[in-house]
């Protein structure tokens, strides 16, 4: 297996293939990591997904691996948005690079990410309609509730957010370009797998779950397609289980 450090654009990243199925054209997934991670984090998906057929591209998010910044957490937090939507912008581009270098058919991608990489695939999924298949762990489609919730957080804690109220809308009312609970036919049946903690406190499983349940309806008839795996012990960390069912999914969904 060949994992080469690269760089598309400016972006730093992973390519993960086997080696020899590096020449061929291979389904591709775009795997995003979680907030304070690194692209090498995710390493065990792409082993998984590669020795399946599959080539991974592992990107360094926005602030995080090789374009840290040297910022603590609290500075993270309050730019997590700015994270999130560089990140949506970047996704495009690594696309982009993927089909310019003709490394695959536009038939062949997949998105995929953990925790602020899940919610990352929802504003993804919600604006490219080129996505063919997604796997969301720890992930949360209502960006605007979310925003809202992690600001009232701050200010809980006893932080003054540093932006003033009518920025505070704009960032709102950005964000809801992304939010797939306002754009939810945005699914347009691709597959997707969620995986969540029910005990999960920094993303809450509930939302996810809820929002699963209204779109079941979408699957009718093609319930397969559409599967959500709740696991009840489970906090703010993937199962080696449900690890291994992500690297399936897109084996399942992207491959002849």
């Amino acid at each position: 297996m060949i994992v080469n450090e690269e760089t598309w654009s400016g972006i730093p990243l992973l390519h993960v293939v086997e080696e020899s199925l590096q020449e061929q054209q291979l389904p591709v997934v775009i795997f995003l990591h979680g907030f304070t991670s690194a692209k090498e984090h995710n390493l065990h998906y792409a082993y998984n997904m590669a020795k399946q057929g599959i080539r991974v591209i592992l990107p360094d998010a926005h602030l995080h691996g090789t374009r840290d910044e040297e910022l603590d957490e609290v500075q993270l937090s309050l730019r997590f948005w700015e994270i999130i939507l560089t990140s949506i912008e970047e996704v495009s581009i690594i696309k982009e690079e993927l089909v310019k270098k003709g490394i695959v058919t536009t038939e062949k991608i997949g998105l995929g990410g953990t925790s602020m990489g899940g919610i990352t695939t929802f504003g993804c999924l919600t604006v490219f309609d080129w996505i063919n298949a997604a796997t969301i762990m720890m992930g949360t489609p209502g960006y605007v509730q979310f925003a809202k919730a992690q600001m009232a957080q701050f200010e809980r804690g006893g932080f003054k957010l540093p932006i003033t109220d009518e920025e505070k809308r704009s960032l709102l009312e950005t964000l809801s370009t992304f939010d797939m609970t306002k754009h939810p036919q945005a699914l347009n049946n691709r597959p997707i797998y969620f995986w969540h903690g029910q005990q999960d406190t920094t993303v809450p499983h509930d939302p996810t779950f809820n929002f699963y349940n209204a779109m079941k309806k979408a699957y009718v008839e093609t319930p397969e397609r559409f599967v959500f795996v709740s696991d009840k012990m489970a906090g703010h960390a993937v199962s080696r289980t449900g690890m291994l069912e992500s690297a399936k999914w897109f084996a399942d969904y992207l491959k002849d």
